[in-house]
């Protein structure tokens, strides 16, 4: 049997169609380098990022500067660390949306664009530049890094204007309470963690998957009493519903311990599939297959006008989108031990719930793009298609075919993150005695992991991170 030629031309677009649907994610192409991450083969690890391809295209340079930047800390090269993580600051900084970058976006796809970070990643920045400068000594640095912590609050305050989404970081300001208090500034380690709390007691004492720890309550009353705000220490007294209770300064300062668990979620693609319909009243609206969402179409930043949006030939559209697929933890339990006296771990930051709840918050926004992106390649479709008189009609219909199948080919999401980030992350703080303290560090859940950790008490506050990727 002979083959018609409009089926000819459907089986022709048929292995475009199967390679369109396989969804080659981002984590798939740093395999390798994630594969080593998760054995805790940092140095390989590192040295798999510089022959990995997609890491060293100019779009992707921000993750290239997170990734080198985490391994090195990880390899207790903190200077090499901040030189990377300042790279990604600078970048943060300067990059903008260019007319380059909207295009590549409307007419293939948004991980064609140059990656500018996620808010919590930029947030996270911070905590290792501060870590790095804390563990080289270098103090002053690490101040300059708290304050950039509350500019950084400041711009995405600014930038989403909403209550109920993510404006403000509470696990960003209780480490710069931290910081604070490192340097004997009392005063801005309580406005810090008079922040971090007014923020948990605004979210009903839990924020983006994390409950207000005991410690920060414990830390924002003693820097209240250290800075004699009598009433101030009241107040919250009331709120938090505890009594503050003064304790001796232990001779060797205090350990605040960090527990990095576990990994970041990681993105996946997936399908939607929308009509776009009219209304009585002439506007048009996307809507998915179950009449779950209802998204206007958006005409901003587009030259389309209403006459140049005929139902019957746009029909359906298959939109992918990025979802966060969650990394089960190995341990789930940790605890500090000094002198036989143990010390429970509580959550600081929840970045797992971070990253799927952000998601979802700006899912409709993000939606909208990507439909009008859509609607823009189907119109580019339509403009070639022949009429019947056409005296180029073969010619234009396989114009017109040829856009099609590459609307599908590049209708990808953007499957892109910071990847070496933690799941969780905890804290405790233990008192220290003068001179040499062995702390007994022990995570718990499939297996156990004893980690020996020596501390010089010098009578001050002391911070280190213990880290397990797995």
């Amino acid at each position: 049997m002979q083959l018609l030629p409009n089926n000819k031309r459907a089986l022709a677009l048929l292995p475009l169609m199967l390679f369109f649907f396989s969804c080659v994610t981002y984590n798939n192409r740093i395999a390798e380098y994630y594969s080593e991450v998760r054995q805790n083969n940092f140095a390989a690890a590192d040295a798999k990022l510089e022959s990995t391809k997609i890491l060293r295209a100019k779009r992707n340079r921000l993750l290239y500067y997170f990734e080198k930047g985490k391994m090195a800390h990880l390899l207790k090269q903190y200077d090499s660390s901040n030189r990377y993580f300042n790279d990604a600051d600078i970048f943060m900084e300067e990059v903008r949306t260019t007319a380059g970058d909207v295009a590549v976006g409307t007419l293939l796809n948004p991980m064609m664009q140059t990656y500018k970070g996620e808010a919590f990643e930029k947030f996270m920045l911070h905590y290792y530049k501060a870590l790095n400068y804390l563990y080289l000594g270098k103090t002053a640095d690490a101040l300059v890094e708290a304050r950039r912590i509350s500019i950084s609050n400041y711009e995405l305050d600014d930038k989403t204007k909403s209550e109920n989404k993510y404006s403000d970081d509470a696990f960003s300001l209780m480490l710069q309470g931290i910081i604070y208090e490192t340097s004997g500034d009392w005063n801005n380690a309580f406005i810090s963690y008079r922040n971090s709390v007014d923020l948990f007691l605004k979210n009903n004492n839990s924020y983006y998957g994390v409950s207000i720890p005991d410690q920060l309550k414990k830390d924002l009353l003693h820097a209240a009493y250290m800075n004699g705000f009598s009433d101030e220490l009241g107040r919250y007294e009331k709120l938090l519903n505890t009594t503050y209770t003064r304790s001796e300064a232990s001779p060797g300062g205090e350990l605040v311990l960090f527990w990095e668990n576990g990994l970041a979620p990681v993105k996946e693609e997936q399908n939607f599939f929308f009509t776009l319909t009219k209304d009585g009243l002439g506007n048009f609206t996307f809507v998915d297959a179950t009449g779950s969402f209802n998204i206007p179409f958006n005409f901003s930043g587009t030259s389309i006008r209403d006459s140049d949006l005929k139902l019957a030939d746009l029909r359906s559209f298959r939109v992918a989108f990025p979802r966060y697929v969650e990394q089960p933890m190995f341990y789930r339990n940790a605890t500090a031990t000094l002198n036989g006296k143990q010390f429970t771990l509580e959550k600081a930051e929840n970045i797992n719930a971070l990253a799927f709840t952000t998601l979802r918050e700006r899912f409709l926004k993000e939606m909208g793009v990507a439909l009008s992106r859509l609607v823009v390649k189907k119109l580019a479709e339509m403009a070639v298609r022949p009429n019947e008189n056409d005296k180029n009609k073969d010619t234009r219909e396989a114009i017109s075919l040829a856009i099609q199948a590459f609307s599908l080919a590049t209708e990808k999401a953007d499957t892109r993150n910071w990847q070496s980030l933690p799941h969780t992350i905890y804290y405790t703080r233990i008192p220290l005695q003068a001179g040499t303290n062995q702390i007994k560090f022990q995570a718990s859940g499939q297996s156990n992991q004893d980690v020996n950790l020596v501390i010089e008490g010098k009578g001050r506050l002391v911070v280190q991170n213990i880290v397990t990727l797995r």
